[in-house]
This record gives structure tokens, sequence and C-alpha cells, in this order.
């Protein structure tokens, strides 16, 4: 056997969206795999994300990343007991299907709207989440 499947509670990453002032996003991705860990900014939640999906090679990526500086060592996180996460402006569960074109394909579900949208690209998946927390008040 070649290696494991990942299970659907590893798939899905919960988006806590504890701020957006000014548009600024602030809050807390969830993984079982990974735990809770916080982001300041639009950049910082990209980054932890495929800094996740890298750890867990899933989906795996369809091409290496290019960068001006040399890659760091990755260091797989332990998978911690599964809680409830929820955002003070809101909660997006955020399932990456594919990473392909430099980009991540999939879909997200908006917690407290109900509602559920697949994404084609990384800026999709912002505009869709802008949109929410726009129908939250702003």
């Amino acid at each position: 056997m070649q290696g494991r499947a990942w299970g659907d509670e590893f798939r899905t990453t919960t988006v806590c969206v504890d701020a957006y002032g000014g548009k600024v996003l602030r809050g807390r991705l969830y993984n079982s795999y990974w735990g809770v860990t916080e982001f300041g900014s639009v950049m910082e939640f990209l980054l932890k994300m495929e800094e996740l999906l890298d750890n867990m090679n899933f989906p795996q990526s369809f091409m290496a990343n290019r960068s001006f500086s040399q890659p760091t060592e990755r260091a797989a996180h332990a998978p911690p007991g599964g809680e409830a996460q929820t955002g003070k402006r809101a909660t997006f569960a955020v399932r990456v299907i594919f990473r392909q074109n430099a980009s991540w394909q999939g879909s997200v579900s908006w917690l407290e709207g109900r509602r559920e949208e697949s994404f084609r690209s990384v800026l999709e998946l912002l505009m869709l989440m802008n949109s929410a927390l726009e129908a939250e008040g702003g």
C-alpha cells in the first residue's frame, strides 16, 4: 500500500475570523492535523494554509513553489483532539481539493450564513469570504 488517504476531518480547515476592521483579516485556523494557529493578515492566513497543505502533502501541489529565498525545513505537527472552533465575526469551513496553477481549488462554507460555494482560485476564495464578512456588517 503506497500511503494512507487522509480522512475527511483532516481535509477541512476551519477559518475563524475574529476581526475584519479596515478589511484586515485576523483570526485562527483550526485543522484536526495541525490544531489551532493564529493569523493577523491575509498574507499570514495564506502562508499558514499553504504550510498546512504542504505538511500534510494533501492535496499535492501540481507545481513547485518559486521563491527568492531558500526553502525552509518543515516539521509535521501532532494531531490534537477535535474541539469546535468559531470566529467572533464569521466562521468558514475551507476544503482545498486541488492545488493547480499555483492556486487552490475547492469549496468554502460560511457556517453562520449556511451557504456553500466552490472556488477556483485563492482570489475567489478571498472574495467569497469578503462578501460574507460584509454581509455580517462590514
